[in-house]
Parts: C-alpha cells; sequence; structure tokens
C-alpha cells in the first residue's frame, strides 16, 4: 500500500514536470519565431535601401506634420493659460463690458451701462465678507518725457492703493506706494523696464522726475523687465500712477474702469461672485426684475473660450495631418506588397520547409511597422530640433511634449500596423507549390 502511494505521487509529479516543459517549450518555439521573423524583416530593410527611405519618407511626412501642429498649438495653449492664470483664480472684475457676450443681448445696453467707480469699490470693500481685497483701475495713453528722451504713446495705468495686494507687482527696484500717498493722490510713478531704459539709460531712474499729463512725477519703483505675453502685451512699457492723481487730469467718466477684487482664503469664487453680484445691484438701486448693468468677469471665461477654440484647431490638425498619414500608408502598403511580390519564391521555399502561416505573417508585419516606427521617431527627431531653433529664434517657447511623442510612435506603428496586414496576410497564404513556380 506504501509503494502504491510512493509511485503514485512519482507518477504525478512526472506529469507535472512534463507539463512545464512542454509548456516551456511551447513558449521558447513561440519566442524562437518572433525572433527569427524580426530578424528577417531586419534583413528585408538593410536589403532594400533606397525603398526603406522612401517608404521612412512619407511616414516621416505625416508624423512631422501631425506633431508639429499639436506642438505649436499645445505650447500656445499651454502659455495663453499660463498668462491667464498669472491673473489669479481668485481674482474677479467688476466692470461694464463682459469678456463674452454671448446670446441676444443687444450690444447697445452694455454700452448704456455706467462704469465702475473709485465710490462702489469703498462699498464693494465695506459691505463683503468674501473680498480680502480690492482696487480701482484704468488706463489711458500719454507720452512721457524725461529731458530730451521720450516715450510716445505709453499705457499710464492708474490704481488704488491695494491693486498690489490684487495683482502683485514684481519690482526690480524702488517701491509701491504707501496708503497716504496714494490716497493724498501724490505725483509719483512706478515705471516698467523699457521706460526706463528708454528714457534714462544707464542711469538710476530712482528719485528722478519724468513728465505726464504736463505734471512732474517722481520715480520711486522700477517694475522687473518681463517682456511680452502671448497676447502682446507687457507691463515693461507701463506708467503706474495712484488713482487720485490720475484723476484730477484725466475724465475718466468715459475711460473703461474696473473693480478688481480677491477673495479671502477659503473663499470660492463663486462664493464671492455671488455676493458681489448682491452687492453691486444693491449699491445701484436695481429692481428685482431689472438685469444686472455691470459684469463681473473672470479667468475661467477666457480659459473656456480658449479651450473651445483649441479643441477646433486640434480637430483641423488632426484633418491635415491624417491625410499625410493616410499617404505615407498607402506608400507602406503600395510597398509591402512590392515586397511579397518579390520575395514569392523564398516565402515558398520558407514554406516548403515547414515554416507556418503566423512565421511569414509575423515577417511582414514587423518590416511593416518598423518602417513606420523609424518614419515616426524620424520626424519627432526633425522636430524636437526645429523646437530648439524656433523658440531661440522666435522667443517664444515651443515643447515637444511626452504626450505628443507617445502620440506620434503609436500613430506611426499603428499606420504601421493597419498598412502592412493585408500584404502579410497575403503572404501568409500562398501555396507553397505556386509560390516556387513563380520565379520560372
Amino acid at each position: 500500500m506504501i509503494n502504491f502511494s510512493l509511485n503514485f505521487e512519482k507518477y504525478i509529479s512526472n506529469i507535472k514536470y512534463l507539463r512545464a516543459f512542454c509548456i516551456n517549450t511551447d513558449s521558447m518555439k513561440v519566442t524562437k519565431l518572433i525572433y527569427e521573423s524580426l530578424v528577417f524583416a531586419v534583413n528585408s530593410l538593410k536589403i532594400n535601401k533606397v525603398r526603406t527611405f522612401l517608404s521612412l519618407l512619407g511616414i516621416t511626412i505625416g508624423i512631422f506634420s501631425i506633431i508639429s501642429i499639436f506642438t505649436v498649438f499645445d505650447s500656445l495653449e499651454s502659455n495663453i493659460k499660463s498668462e491667464i492664470n498669472s491673473l489669479g483664480s481668485n481674482v474677479l472684475f467688476i466692470q461694464k463690458w463682459p469678456w463674452m457676450m454671448g446670446g441676444d443681448f443687444p450690444w447697445w445696453k452694455y454700452y448704456q451701462r455706467p462704469q465702475p467707480t473709485p465710490e462702489e469699490l469703498t462699498e464693494v470693500l465695506r459691505r463683503s465678507y468674501t473680498v480680502a481685497y480690492g482696487a480701482f483701475m484704468f488706463s489711458v495713453s500719454r507720452d512721457v518725457y524725461y529731458e530730451d528722451n521720450s516715450v510716445e504713446d505709453a499705457p499710464i495705468v492708474a490704481v488704488s492703493y491695494q491693486y498690489n495686494e490684487v495683482m502683485p507687482l514684481d519690482l526690480q527696484e524702488g517701491r509701491y506706494f504707501t496708503q497716504t500717498e496714494s490716497t493724498s493722490g501724490r505725483n509719483m510713478a512706478i515705471i516698467g523696464a523699457s521706460i526706463a531704459t528708454n528714457l534714462f539709460g544707464n542711469q538710476d531712474p530712482i528719485g528722478k522726475r519724468i513728465k505726464v499729463f504736463g505734471r512732474r512725477l517722481y520715480v520711486i519703483g522700477v517694475i522687473k523687465k518681463q517682456g511680452n505675453n502671448v497676447f502682446g502685451s507687457s507691463s515693461d512699457n507701463w506708467v503706474i500712477v495712484p488713482d487720485n492723481f490720475a484723476r484730477e487730469v484725466v475724465n475718466f467718466k468715459n475711460i473703461n474702469t474696473s473693480i478688481v477684487v480677491k477673495s479671502k482664503p477659503y473663499v470660492s469664487v463663486d462664493q464671492m461672485k455671488e455676493e458681489l453680484t448682491g452687492i453691486m445691484r444693491s449699491i445701484r438701486k436695481l429692481k428685482p426684475t431689472a438685469e444686472d448693468n455691470f459684469a463681473i468677469n473672470q479667468t475661467d471665461i477666457i480659459n473656456k473660450g480658449f479651450d473651445s477654440l483649441f479643441h477646433f484647431i486640434s480637430i483641423v490638425g488632426l484633418i491635415i495631418g491624417g491625410f499625410s498619414l493616410l499617404v505615407g500608408g498607402f506608400g507602406i502598403a503600395n510597398i509591402m506588397f512590392i515586397s511579397v511580390k518579390e520575395r514569392t519564391n523564398q516565402i515558398g521555399i520558407q514554406k516548403s520547409l515547414g515554416a507556418k502561416n503566423f512565421f511569414i505573417l509575423l515577417q511582414f508585419l514587423f518590416e511593416a511597422v518598423l518602417l513606420a516606427l523609424m518614419g515616426g521617431v524620424v520626424g519627432l527627431i526633425i522636430i524636437y530640433i526645429l523646437t530648439f531653433i524656433a523658440s531661440s529664434l522666435v522667443g517664444f517657447t515651443l515643447t515637444l511634449t511626452l504626450q505628443n511623442i507617445l502620440i506620434g510612435i503609436g500613430v506611426s506603428g499603428s499606420i504601421g500596423l493597419i498598412s502592412g496586414f493585408i500584404p502579410a496576410w497575403s503572404a501568409s497564404r500562398l501555396d507553397p507549390v505556386e509560390a516556387m513556380r513563380s520565379s520560372f
């Protein structure tokens, strides 16, 4: 009985061993088959260099077209959103005009709205529980003078005291206005880096006097150079003055003004917007049934508008690049059919020696996919080089993202797989006898 148990256990263990051996053997056969198919594909590409180059060219152009479009617009979108977000996600703008004027609302109703005023800002700050800081601002263009130097049509930005809390200024040197200077409307100015260079050259502008509105203003600060943003504007050519000073020399009632407010910590923008709507309606004594005669704008409005724009542009870019890839795909399919025709006799010999259909199929599939991937990689390398050149020449940062790299590789591989499948399938189904006769 004991011997029978031992023999049975030994028999079972032998069966398990044989099963594991067969599985391992089958796995080795499949791996060897794939490896040999890959070697055949690589050798075929090496032998037919001209054909390989021509096939690469089509896919390279296609991948270059589609990924370069995606790269440009992704970089543009990233820069635009970065500029928009720099305004602050917790900042709202109370203005006469909305940033997005959709629907059937007549434009003349917008035109008849009153402009925000400093008095309304005072009331907002007094009544609001969600607003941490608020500033009144408007802008006009004037010539700026220093001795014999001048800058024409520089933006003169008039702001109230808390502007630096709502929209922080990065000062290169000097300081911001004190509350007393701002409230009393002192003749002081903070200038941009370009204004400082054009008026003063290598001199230190702090403490010197510039002339604007026919008045002398003391320069107390210089904004750090920032360059143009994606909208083409820059604070480099600004002259910032206290709003109470500007109101003495400018009739701001016919100028677009803004009240800019920043929320308290842990207060959502939606909460602040809802409260401000009620406060502004109360300040302007609007009836419950009356429409708002003001706009409360936020950066999300711009982001949503650009999201729609870039979505449309992406579709257009996809269509343009798709046609290029389609041409490249047909080119690979055509080359693969020629390759099958030329190697028909070789296929017959391989099949007569025992090569399976799967082995023949993999040879041509690997060849097509490798062709497409090589073309895609070359296209991506060209784009990568051009992003460095364009960024240095244009001054606009272009970035080939990992996502676009993966898209380029994935698309090129898929094109190769799809384009090469039918030629590979037809090659795998050839009759070995008929295939061997084809060379005679």
